[in-house]
């Protein structure tokens, strides 16, 4: 019936509109987090203050998506678009603490810029960039509705993990042998942490990709690398 296709076809267009706004809003959360790593590079506080102000327009963002899935939810779509629906909330939620996170990491670097340059600031970079390519990975898979690319993300984390680890004995090593640097080195295991969570965060949304395409289809065990509960 023309009414029907026309509805499905209505149905169709505001999960594309969701899909496109959700990747908009992933987009500025991995280049929130971008600017974050430049701020701590270039000890730069005007810049950090303004990261942490666009943090709001993810926030919004988030708030506005919910809306919209909650809508299209009330239209009792199938079981297929409920999965879509519910993918879309635990995808922009996941977004909105990745946001989070990047904004946590340029408050940090003011505090950073009190203490003399630390060369540790390297390895934090690397965490960083290593962090922003899981994220804009995983919204490339949400994109393409690709549920491999998406679980290739997830197997990465464990060298996420693995890239934390080594940093944080770095620090703690550095920490004990000069008690000058255990102020601004906290701040670093913290930042370093922040950027830890936002490649856990990269993981859920793997997940969920996983679930939009599969439905509750088993996800073999993944690696983890984090060791900091454990070093000496």
């Amino acid at each position: 019936m023309p009414t029907h296709q026309h509805i499905v076809r209505s149905l169709d267009e505001e999960q594309q509109r969701l899909l496109n706004e959700i990747l908009r809003m992933g987009e500025m959360a991995a280049s929130q987090l971008e600017a974050a790593l430049d701020v701590v590079d270039r000890r730069d506080d005007q810049a950090a203050a303004r990261i942490i102000g666009n943090d709001d327009a993810i926030d919004t963002m988030e708030h506005e998506i919910s809306h919209d899935v909650m809508r299209l939810a009330l239209r009792g779509p199938l079981a297929r678009d409920l999965r879509e629906i519910l993918a879309a909330l635990r995808i922009a939620a996941d977004i909105e603490r990745i946001g989070d996170y990047a904004a946590n990491v340029a408050k940090r670097s003011m505090a950073l810029n009190l203490a003399p340059p630390l060369p540790h600031t390297r390895g934090l970079h690397a965490l960083g960039e290593l962090a922003v390519q899981q994220v804009r990975d995983v919204l490339a898979a949400y994109r393409d509705n690709d549920a491999d690319a998406a679980h290739r993300v997830r197997e990465r984390d464990a060298e996420l993990d693995a890239q934390y680890t080594g940093l944080f004995r770095e620090l703690l090593t550095y920490m004990m042998e000069d008690a000058r640097s255990i102020t601004p080195c906290t701040h670093l295991l913290f930042m370093a942490k922040n950027i830890e969570r936002i490649g856990d965060h990269a993981t859920n949304i793997a997940e969920n990709v996983w679930y939009r395409v599969h439905g509750e289809g088993i996800l073999p065990p993944r690696d983890k690398r984090d060791e900091t509960n454990t070093a000496g």
